[in-house]
């Protein structure tokens, strides 16, 4: 039984078929190659924290205009301006490295050089994505993290 088709054909008609089907699935996965800007970070805001929250740190420790870095909490509260506290679990949205300080008002991880403002919005890095909130408040003398 002999095939009509010559093995040039063939290929070719295989290749167009594989290209179809690479191009449909792009197509289906909303793969585009327009220019796209990408969507801005924005902080989440958060619920104030519930009866159950923890105090982390006194208001006193937490300076205005930065913030500080709790290391047995894996947390970082921060105090953008006066009574204004916010918390975050202290891990980079850029590939999950663990941050480890405040400097001034930049929450930085020291991994791939990601900076966040202190309200975890990323400024400058790789990172891309805000870091995750946790509700935080002040509480008398106590900030608390639900």
């Amino acid at each position: 039984m002999s095939s009509d088709l010559s093995p040039m054909s063939r290929r070719a008609v295989l290749s167009s078929a594989g290209t179809a089907l690479v191009a449909g699935t792009l197509t289906a996965c909303g793969a585009s190659t327009s220019q796209e800007p990408e969507a801005e970070p924005v902080a989440t805001t958060t619920a104030p924290p519930g009866p159950e929250a923890e105090v982390v740190a006194a208001v006193t420790d937490v300076p205005v205009g930065s913030g500080v870095f709790l290391d047995g909490k894996r947390l970082v509260v921060t105090q953008p301006t006066a009574g204004d506290f916010h918390a975050f679990v202290a891990i980079c949205t850029h590939q999950g490295c663990n941050i480890t300080e405040v400097e001034d008002d930049l929450i930085v991880c020291r991994c791939h050089g990601s900076k966040f403002a202190l309200d975890g919005v990323p400024v400058a890095g790789p990172a891309k994505r805000p870091l995750k909130s946790r509700p935080a408040q002040a509480r008398g003398a106590d900030v608390v993290v639900g």
